[in-house]
């Protein structure tokens, strides 16, 4: 499951994932929000948690998720991964030099580190 994140920057999306994360999140919550924003100011930041109850995410997520990132790839301004899931956090941190904008990874109890950098001007 996605859901938004309340109370962050206009310029921010946020969400947290728990348990499985299907393509049906996807379609339903964090494209329509990255979407709304990109129409709205030109430009994205995510901030993206990987909560402890996190379980997986279906290929169908990750299908939509590499979709989402390659149809608006100068769109991205900023992107933070929250996640304490090892493979995840490595996988960002060596796709990072791929992406056209600045990528950190944080650990879960790193959250307000990451939602600071991700709002900064």
């Amino acid at each position: 499951m996605i859901e938004l994140i309340p109370d962050l920057p206009d310029h921010v999306v946020g969400i947290i994932a728990s348990g499985q994360v299907t393509a049906s999140d996807y379609q339903t919550v964090l494209v329509p929000a990255i979407e709304a924003k990109i129409a709205e100011h030109g430009r994205v930041r995510v901030l993206y948690q990987l909560g402890p109850s996190f379980a997986g995410i279906s290929s169908g997520a990750m299908w939509d998720d590499m979709r989402v990132g390659f149809a608006h790839l100068k769109a991205w301004e900023r992107v933070a991964v929250v996640t304490d899931v090892d493979w995840i956090a490595g996988a960002m941190r060596l796709f990072a030099f791929a992406m056209p904008c600045p990528v950190m990874v944080f650990a879960n109890k790193e959250m307000g580190a990451a939602t600071r950098w991700i709002a900064e001007t």
